[in-house]
């Protein structure tokens, strides 16, 4: 098995001088469930090269095993640093992709003319997508053949405005994850704050929070779709 993860290359918190890019954990967690598993992994970000890490999420209180095994795996992180371009990369070469969150993925990725035109071509071609946490925010352009929106009737979770309102950054970010969802006709539930939730519909899996990101890689993974790879 193959899979793509794409991460931001945005490192600007708004208008706040302060830095943002992808969230450690989001990355390091389902990166280990994929090697554990004999994934074959290729990472990429629109720019190419070492993405912007956020870094609040590599501060004591948000490390875990996973992202302090990552940041001591010297192989795992020369593979961050040299991240493909976006643009380079075709679903023909994958079975499935996956988009690890952080605040970033709002400013770029949602608006990324590559990543929607990528995603959609997943879907098209029956291979299942994973977003997690502000990740699912990416999906707000992505349609499906007929024109209506990917996640229009899907069941669908993200980032909660209330996780959101709680971090302090609801005024600040360009959209708010659980909103634009329903917006766009998702089916929009969550669970409660921090706590691991994952919600499959067809071949679209999202996660909510942090919390989610190695459940959502798990479940990427025992996809139908996926069980000849």
């Amino acid at each position: 098995m193959k899979v793509l993860m794409v991460l931001t290359s945005h490192d600007q918190l708004g208008n706040t001088g302060r830095k943002t890019g992808f969230w450690l954990e989001e990355l390091a967690a389902p990166y280990y469930a994929f090697k554990e598993a004999g994934v074959e992994i290729v990472l990429a970000s629109p720019n190419g090269g070492q993405p912007p890490l956020d870094p609040k999420s590599n501060e004591p209180a948000n490390q875990t095993d996973m992202t302090r095994r990552f940041e001591l795996d010297s192989q795992a992180t020369a593979q961050l640093a040299a991240t493909v371009r976006l643009d380079s990369v075709s679903q023909t070469d994958f079975d499935a992709v996956f988009y690890p969150g952080g605040h970033g993925p709002l400013w770029d990725l949602a608006e990324d003319r590559n990543s929607i035109a990528l995603i959609e071509s997943f879907v098209a071609a029956g291979k299942p997508v994973a977003l997690v946490c502000h990740a699912p925010g990416v999906l707000r352009h992505v349609r499906t053949p007929n024109g209506a929106p990917l996640v229009d009737g899907k069941k669908v979770t993200g980032f909660a405005n209330s996780e959101e309102a709680a971090v302090g950054l609801t005024d600040i970010v360009p959209f708010l994850v659980e909103d634009e969802l329903k917006a766009k006709g998702g089916v929009y539930s969550k669970t409660d704050d921090w706590a691991s939730y994952v919600v499959t519909d067809g071949l679209l899996i999202t996660g909510q929070n942090p919390a989610s990101s190695s459940a959502a890689a798990v479940t990427l993974m025992k996809h139908p779709a996926l069980a000849t790879k």
